[in-house]
């Protein structure tokens, strides 16, 4: 197996035959997808860094990976040896990729990605660059693939339908709005190429995208038929019918890229850059008419319909019981038998599949030991695999795909003795979730305003955490959904107003290097709450229904308020778990529940 300066000597000197002097490797699939399948991980393979995000920049002499502060520590460790740079993105004296690049690439020298995997303002951002530098725009070649050994195949598994009693709203429906708003943005058609999008359009889903339950495909919808380019052997003949009632017609996935070449003069096309990439954008011939503004299905799939809520609801009693019963396994058999952290996540997992329309996990698992959980993004591997002891801290950050909707939850558990500073920031962390879900708020307020709600009690002490507090939640679709972000800093992404039946996290935490990482995590419907002369007010529900450790909290910590709302969620937790509990895990779950 070739090591990784070995497999940057050679991409290196690929650079030199193609006079390419820095080339670019981002974390993407041809759709900018945020995970992506084994085919795809062409980063990872060459850096060795395997976070889910991640850019590598490779120049003559020199090589960088940027990422963000979720994979700071991780990011250092797998790198350690390799000869790569990491860059710290955001922190003091960092430069951005753009400014590297300016800095650092020579006269005459050309910049080089593979367009498929580049977004279009990226791809923008390194012409300008390479211009200014008298260089070329290589964007054409994959040079990563000339380097990768038997690379693992494009997944070629099945795709399934979502029927109606899971989806609440019927292909035909969605295509009418989606149409609508083409015809609102006088275009002719709208050029699809985000898979979560795609699913959900078209009642579909697929496993090309690992933990994800998404189809690689792109999408052409026109005034009376959709064009979906995908592998046809991935759709049986159910499916085939049910795309024939709705004028949808399949062509080869690859054949996007030859098919956009042949847009006319005539047509309009409505395209979301931000979903786009390079090498797609710039196949579309210069005298089409192209009208860039956001995908009207990342509005429509975040608003979620009656139906996918009372699914999504279901979902999470499923949830908050295996994961309730995991907490209570943890608790009564820590110090009495071997567990490690692998072998405790294999263990969540098993009870989530004894849940009735349980699919598999809806993201990596996250279950961190101590130090391991001061690693935002920490997975265990045999490597680093380690055994629990009855003492400290234990993070799992976990979800389930179920048919009736995906989950995301973050628990730290104390499996025995903990300090009073490890309690200081467990209270501190669920005072500041509790926080935020109990927040009321006018219409009109983005995850940018509430933030700081969650941040607060972090704040006052001088503390932060270096990830946003929330994201938006996909129905069975991607985990992190767009347009949803609840982060300080200010940016244009995160400008979107909350709108009742959006589904979003909760979940502060904190991250001491080299000693523990807490971590709470619920997830939050968006509701209407009262409307008066002062406007429309709203607020959320708690969907996430599993207790938190009362032995890691410190009660002198926190005002009355806090204890009343942390006991009103306790109390909620219980009847509506403990139904579905045997007797001694009810009594046990009667105990993590008491007032406090």
């Amino acid at each position: 197996m070739k090591t990784v300066p070995e497999k940057i000597t050679e991409l290196r000197t690929l650079m030199k035959r193609d006079n390419i002097g820095a080339y670019i490797v981002p974390t993407a699939d041809y759709h900018q997808s945020e995970y992506v399948g084994e085919y795809f991980k062409a980063r990872a393979f060459l850096t060795g860094f395997t976070g889910s995000n991640g850019t590598a920049v490779v120049t003559a002499d020199e090589a960088c990976v940027w990422t963000d502060g979720r994979y700071f520590i991780q990011a250092a460790s797998q790198l350690e040896g390799t000869g790569i740079t990491l860059q710290k993105m955001g922190e003091p004296g960092v430069p951005t990729i753009q400014e590297y690049l300016n800095n650092k690439l020579a006269d005459g020298a050309g910049i080089g990605f593979d367009g498929r995997t580049v977004g279009v303002k990226e791809g923008e951002e390194y012409k300008k660059i390479a211009e200014e530098k008298q260089g070329r725009l290589v964007y054409e070649k994959d040079l990563v693939d000339e380097v990768w050994e038997n690379r693992p195949p494009v997944s070629e598994k099945q795709a399934f339908a979502l029927e109606l009693k899971y989806a609440g709203e019927t292909v035909e429906s969605k295509l009418e709005r989606i149409r609508q708003k083409i015809e609102e943005e006088h275009a002719t058609v709208q050029l699809i190429t985000s898979l979560d999008d795609i699913g959900w359009m078209l009642n579909i889903r697929g496993r090309d995208v690992e933990y994800s339950p998404l189809l690689l495909s792109y999408a052409i919808v026109k005034e009376t038929e959709v064009e979906l380019y995908a592998d046809c052997r991935k759709f049986d003949s159910s499916m085939i019918n049910e795309f024939e009632k709705n004028c949808i017609h399949v062509y080869p996935y690859n054949s996007i890229y030859s098919r956009v070449k042949k847009f006319e003069q005539k047509d309009t096309v409505l395209v979301d850059s931000r979903q786009l990439n390079y090498a797609l954008f710039h196949n579309i011939p210069a005298d089409v008419h192209i009208v860039e503004k956001e995908n009207p299905v990342v509005q429509m799939k975040a608003v979620k319909n009656e139906t996918e809520i009372a699914n999504i609801r279901n979902a999470h009693i499923k949830d908050g019981i295996a994961h309730t019963k995991f907490m209570y396994w943890l608790k009564t058999h820590i110090g009495k038998e071997k567990i490690t952290e692998m072998s405790a996540s294999e263990k969540l997992e098993l009870l989530r599949a004894e849940q009735e329309g349980y699919l598999w996990p809806s993201f990596e698992p996250i279950c961190a030991y101590r130090e391991h959980a001061a690693v935002v993004h920490y997975s265990s591997s045999p490597e680093t695999d380690v055994e629990l002891k009855p003492e400290g801290l234990l993070l799992t950050d976990t979800g389930g795909n179920y048919w009736e909707g995906s989950t995301d939850i973050t628990r730290t558990v104390a499996l025995g003795k903990v300090t009073e500073e490890e309690k200081k920031h467990f209270t501190t962390v669920v005072i500041s979730m509790l926080s935020l879900a109990n927040a009321i708020f006018l219409y009109g307020s983005t995850g940018m305003n509430l933030d700081y709600i969650a941040r607060e009690p972090f704040w006052r002490q001088h503390l932060n955490f270096n990830h946003g507090t929330g994201h938006g939640v996909g129905y069975l679709g991607n985990i992190h959904e767009p347009p949803q972000r609840f982060q300080w800093k200010y940016s244009t992404d995160g400008a979107y107003p909350l709108e009742a039946n959006m589904v979003i996290t909760d979940e502060p935490g904190i991250y001491i290097e080299n000693s523990h990482g807490i971590r709470i995590e619920n997830e939050l419907l968006v509701c209407k709450d009262v409307k008066n002369e002062y406007g429309q007010f709203m607020k959320f529900e708690m969907l996430t229904y599993v207790p938190v450790d009362l032995d890691a909290i410190e009660p002198k910590l926190m005002t009355e308020q806090e204890k009343a709302r942390l006991n009103d969620y306790h109390r909620k937790v219980y009847e509506t778990i403990s139904p579905y509990l045997n007797i001694e895990e009810r009594e046990w779950l009667k105990e993590y529940t008491r007032a406090v």
